[in-house]
């Protein structure tokens, strides 16, 4: 099992994995006190990095995807900007079709107008949930159920 904790010293968020019995006692510490911000800053992460849905796929949505995406998305933008047709699937300039690797290690062939379209998903994703954080950071107190889905953006179907 895997669990995102914080590192005070470095203030930097991580993956860890954890066997069921230190994720309980992590879950356990973490209920017996007042969430913080900190808690919720580690849920929205988890919950970006949990990856979005777009046509109908799955899609991993860590730190790293998100800069991956983030820059397919420019250069499908300059094709298009430089004449890229809907349905071309080789508007990138390289001799295969572009493709993008699912959460579920599929691929999925995107013409330069889809990889744009993906990174505005990916990018709404995050930032709807950097926004879901921001209220709940600015509750007073934050409710001790912060991590319900009902505060959170959810996937399209």
């Amino acid at each position: 099992m895997q669990r995102t904790v914080f590192d005070f010293a470095t203030g930097a968020t991580s993956v860890v994995a954890m066997t069921p019995s230190e994720l309980a006692e992590f879950e356990s510490s973490r209920a017996a006190r007042p969430p913080t911000i900190t808690d919720v800053d580690l849920e929205r992460d988890r919950r970006i990095s949990a990856g979005f849905t777009f046509n109908g796929k799955l899609f991993q949505a860590r730190p790293e995807d998100q800069k991956r995406i983030s820059g397919a998305g420019t250069l499908a933008l300059g094709a298009m900007m430089n004449g890229a047709l809907a349905g071309d699937l080789r508007w990138h300039g390289g001799s295969a079709d572009f493709c993008w690797i699912a959460a579920d290690n599929s691929t999925v062939t995107m013409d330069a107008q889809t990889v744009f379209a993906f990174g505005q998903a990916a990018a709404n994703w995050e930032s709807d949930h950097v926004f879901a954080a921001r209220a709940l950071k600015d509750a007073d107190p934050i409710p001790a159920d912060y991590t319900d889905d009902a505060y959170w953006p959810q996937q399209q179907a």
